[in-house]
């Protein structure tokens, strides 16, 4: 059941233009867009109250609805996630909202149900994300995978495309089991004030220097808290992503019903 005490709806924000994949919340995998998808998983997060797709398109306004779905119009002008986000947020009354990208068709809901107990439980933090434990060698040296690093209060230290501690002694290829090291998710939950100050704050050096929008968070001195969860998640970025994506759901299917892989 959803916290009675905070309400918190999730917003996907669902650009249709991109440079590197037009068109990409309507993207087929397994042979249903990939915004269906997303907004089905986000649907079964039991902290969750409500969901929206927050577009500034009409065609996938249009399967939002066909599907079921909730969603709201904003400016084409809007460039990032956040900012489209915090343009909807301020039309909907909530305590705290959920930024799940359109792009992560198979994020967990108990994921999603992690980040949000974790900023409920601590007042004086603004927003909370999650980490995954890295297994992969390959995925800790790739500047796509983002890395964080998290106090013994799950605050977030650092969020960065390096690998991140350097261990002293140790060759590269061993780095795996000598420490536990954490991927981050794209995912973010806001309180909702912050959220609106959050997109007046200006870029950062740091948030420059590693394209981390996070990252403008921690520099002007505000916490964020990280879940440490057991599922990894997998984004679309490019079409070629989309295989991959279908696999990944075929080995979670077998362990998780939630994750339909056939046709609707």
């Amino acid at each position: 059941m959803a916290d009675r005490r905070l309400k918190v709806t999730a917003i996907i924000p669902a650009r249709y233009e991109s440079s590197r994949f037009p068109g990409k919340p309507l993207a087929l995998i397994a042979g249903r867009p990939m915004i269906q998808h997303v907004y089905e998983r986000v649907s079964e997060a039991k902290r969750v109250n409500e969901v929206y797709v927050a577009t500034d398109d009409r065609r996938i306004a249009k399967v939002v609805e066909g599907f079921g779905g909730k969603w709201m119009m904003t400016s084409s002008s809007i460039r990032s996630g956040t900012d489209r986000c915090a343009a909807a947020a301020k039309k909907l009354k909530a305590d705290l909202i959920a930024n799940i990208q359109g792009d992560e068709p198979i994020i967990s809901p108990a994921t999603i149900d992690a980040a949000i107990v974790i900023l409920a439980r601590s007042p004086e933090s603004v927003m909370s994300t999650a980490a995954v434990r890295i297994s992969d060698p390959a995925l800790l040296e790739s500047e796509n995978a983002v890395k964080v690093t998290v106090a013994k209060n799950g605050d977030a230290l650092c969020f960065t495309r390096s690998v991140v501690p350097h261990l002293r002694g140790i060759p590269r290829q061993e780095y795996i089991s000598h420490f536990p090291f954490l991927k981050h998710l794209g995912i973010y939950i806001y309180r909702r004030e912050f959220l609106q100050k959050l997109t007046k704050l200006k870029e950062t050096p740091l948030e420059s220097a590693e394209k981390l929008e996070q990252l403008r968070v921690l520099e002007n001195g505000y916490k964020i808290k990280v879940a440490i969860v057991q599922q990894d998640s997998m984004s679309v970025d490019v079409p070629f992503d989309i295989h991959a994506v279908e696999e990944f759901m075929i080995g979670l299917n077998s362990k998780d019903k939630r994750v339909r892989i056939g046709k609707a």
